[in-house]
């Protein structure tokens, strides 16, 4: 039996890789991660009782305990998702991001290549080092054209500029070391369990509650969107079947603007939540972020050819289940709003480390 040892397995990408490990494979995961304000192992509810399932409460940025993991649980793989990956904060407070981002990264490179350098011929030719990272860290595109696997890195962000540090750090511990690295950079991910400060579900959320609906500027800049289950299938087949040394962009083809997003959003509530409809009277526009990049879009041409992999859902079925699952899921969303499930961290891991 494989075992996986997935960073950040906690939070909102990490959680739906760890769930489908479990539930669809007979992989044993470790799930490391520091549980900061995103991390939320209420997430992992459904499968945290399942044997194949370890916690580890460690900081990537810890050396010792890195080693210490390494050493107790023997993964034949990792996939790194620990990050922080909020732009706003990062404009706010960069010095999170440098740590995590890219002190971590390398952290936790040296804990995996010397765990690598370890084992017998057998293991070492099979072990990978998977490193997630976002379509952001090449910066902005036009009204025309695609981020591609060969595109030069222009990041705007210190969000970004922290990603593509860490991307540069993997591909050099593997031109340098031999180390055995894949890596893949998305696009946005939307889904269940994704923590509210992000767009979609700060909308719908806001929405249910008559709160208004924040809109950047004018509301025209252009994402393109993934389902977060169709990129934790990437994920997997990218860490299983991914060659060496490769990078590979998962996006959604689903390119659009911030404002056509918020009011597809309104759009299902209307008809799912019709109380407070119409929901777009809600929209508010305010002042437009420093450095807005304008527009992303993947060209995920090499993974469907390489790998054979295609999203399953669409923008429209992802977004209608998306905010099915946020009106059924009272529970977790009012231990997320209400910050409960932060004091049952501090409760349950603070203090016990502490002592």
């Amino acid at each position: 039996m494989k075992k996986i040892l997935v960073t950040g397995g906690a939070g909102f990408i990490g959680s739906a890789v760890v769930r489908q490990f479990i539930n669809d494979t007979d992989y044993a995961v470790v799930n490391v991660d520091k549980l900061t304000y995103a991390g939320n192992l209420q997430s992992l509810a459904s499968v945290s009782n399942n044997p194949r399932y370890h916690f580890e409460h460690v900081d990537i940025c810890d050396a010792a305990e890195l080693v210490r993991v390494f050493r107790e649980h023997q993964p034949d793989a990792v996939m790194h998702l620990a990050a922080e990956s909020h732009v706003d904060r990062s404009i706010s407070g960069p010095a999170a991001f440098i740590q995590t981002n890219i002190v971590g990264t390398y952290t936790l490179l040296e804990a995996a290549r010397n765990h690598w350098n370890g084992l017998d011929a057998k293991r070492k030719s099979t072990f990978r080092f998977h490193h997630i990272s976002t379509d952001e860290v090449y910066g902005s595109l036009g009204e025309t054209g695609f981020f591609t696997e060969d595109m030069p890195y222009e990041p705007n962000s210190p969000y970004s500029a922290s990603k593509a540090s860490s991307d540069h750090l993997v591909r050099a511990w593997h031109h340098t070391y031999g180390f055995p690295v894949v890596t893949t950079n998305c696009s946005n991910n939307y889904g269940p369990y994704h923590f509210p400060e992000k767009l979609i579900p700060l909308v719908i959320l806001n929405a249910v509650s008559g709160n208004p609906l924040p809109i950047y500027g004018k509301g025209d800049n252009i994402r393109d969107w993934l389902y977060v289950d169709d990129h934790a299938r990437a994920l997997r087949l990218v860490l299983e079947r991914g060659k060496l040394g490769e990078t590979y962009n998962i996006g959604g083809w689903n390119e659009k603007t911030n404002l056509q997003v918020v009011q597809a959003i309104c759009s299902i509530l209307d008809e799912l939540h019709p109380q407070g409809a119409p929901h777009n009277k809600l929209i508010t526009y305010v002042t437009d972020r420093p450095g807005h990049d304008q527009r992303y879009a993947i060209d995920a041409n090499k993974i469907a050819r390489d790998l054979g992999w295609k999203p399953q859902e669409n923008f429209e079925s992802g977004l209608r289940k998306t905010v099915e699952w946020y009106l059924t899921n009272d529970v977790w969303v009012q231990g997320v709003t209400s910050g409960e499930y932060q004091h049952w961290v501090q409760t349950n891991y603070t203090n016990r480390s502490a002592a």
